[in-house]
């Protein structure tokens, strides 16, 4: 059994969380800028194997594609043409980057350490995972 992988896809930067081989623990990954994340992928997959990867789904409040889509449907085509052995799926991530600025308040980080962007992507990758690992335990 491989890791999945999520991707919290930005214009500037990407996140990106993990499982551990069990697919049990959302655990975060890093954060990458956007235009080096395929080599970075091709990378890490070299090393690691990964059964699917989650893609972040931006949505507005009426549940419709947000603006970011336009960003992520390339992204996206390129990324099944780099794996297409891979299972790619898209899972909701509302609200993540407010739970993740929220999570590091309750941790008690500084503003400073709050401030940093690359973090919230990095923890907001791991929310959608975890979310999608939770999902995917309640709906076999």
């Amino acid at each position: 059994m491989g890791r999945i992988l999520a991707i919290d896809y930005g214009r500037k930067r990407s996140g990106i969380a993990v499982t551990d081989p069990l697919q049990m623990i959302a655990t975060g990954l890093e954060t990458v800028p956007s235009h080096q994340l395929m080599s970075y992928l091709k990378t890490y997959m070299e090393h690691e194997v990964v059964d699917h990867i989650v893609v972040g789904e931006p949505k507005d409040m009426n549940n419709k594609a947000s603006e970011a889509e336009r960003y992520i449907v390339p992204f996206l085509k390129e990324l099944r043409k780099a794996f297409p052995q891979l299972r790619i799926e898209r899972f909701d991530e509302r609200f993540t980057s407010k739970i993740a600025f929220q999570t590091m308040i309750d941790a008690g980080l500084s503003r400073k350490r709050r401030q940093d962007k690359a973090l919230v992507d990095t923890l907001s990758a791991t929310l959608i995972l975890q979310s999608y690992l939770d999902f995917i335990k309640q709906h076999p």
